[in-house]
């Protein structure tokens, strides 16, 4: 789901260089934290800490955008308007995570990390994009806001990984920030699915009926449906997957605090 990309979704855990540069799939890469891996070469990790700070770079533009227009209108409605162009660049982006782990450059999940990355891309161009309506609706704003907080944490975390110099404050920030941005960006999703459904019905959009010559039928409609009902199971299990990895990182490096 796209907030656990945050959980990624923002959301999701990851090790301090096995992680980096990983997307919403780091969650995986944590996993296997405690395991020692050979981190990428020095090619790879220029690549990565120059790829992560574009991305907090682009982060904090949408950031910015987003206050510079709410103290312009002196209003939280619409604002998605003022950032929609860095929205859509930046997070189109992060598919370049996916083929980060696919080349091995990260050594996280190729496959947890591509549902994660590709369901925020779906949201924000299967979605907010095809259905304009819904673009001015507030539920847009709790999930971009979610996923900027999120963002600009999550890459800042990896960036200063890669460099062998993570600040406390951004660690902790990490794996403790998540616990209100990710249920506040997977509420702000499904807000904002549902507000799409009667327009993508009314208009039949991306579906297509039979009788045709592939003899092949989608309900778009009907997809969209599925994928609101798929937060049930998948949501719990990345957020307690969190709350565990919390746990075990924060704990740790407070024994390494007390033992220095």
């Amino acid at each position: 789901m796209a907030a656990a990309a945050a959980a990624a979704k923002g959301n999701g855990g990851g090790g301090a260089r096995a992680g980096a540069g990983a997307g919403a799939g780091a969650a995986a890469g944590e996993a296997g934290g405690a395991r020692k891996k050979k981190g990428p070469g020095p090619l790879a990790t220029a690549y990565l800490v120059i790829y992560n700070v574009v991305m907090t770079a682009g982060w904090l533009v949408i950031a910015v955008g987003l206050v510079r227009a709410y103290l312009a209108k002196g209003s939280y409605h619409s604002l998605y308007y003022s950032i929609e162009k860095p929205l859509k660049f930046f997070q189109t982006g992060a598919l370049l995570e996916i083929l980060h782990c696919a080349v091995g450059i990260v050594p996280s999940s190729v496959v947890l990390t591509s549902f994660q990355v590709m369901s925020r891309v779906f949201l924000i161009w299967a979605v907010t994009h095809s259905v304009k309506e819904v673009q001015s609706e507030d539920s847009v704003l709790l999930f971009v806001i979610a996923w900027t907080i999120t963002e600009i944490i999550r890459y800042s975390f990896y960036t200063f990984s890669l460099l062998n110099h993570l600040p406390y404050l951004i660690k902790w920030a990490r794996y403790t920030l998540f616990i209100v941005l990710y249920p506040m960006g997977v509420s702000g999703e499904l807000l904002t699915i549902y507000a799409a459904l009667p327009f993508v019905r009314q208009a039949g959009l991306y579906s297509i009926s039979l009788p045709n010559k592939y003899n092949f039928s989608f309900d778009y409609y009907a997809f969209l449906i599925l994928i609101m009902i798929s937060y049930i199971p998948i949501f719990p299990q990345l957020y307690f997957h969190m709350i565990h990895q919390r746990r075990k990182v924060l704990s740790h490096t407070e024994e390494h605090k007390k033992f220095e």
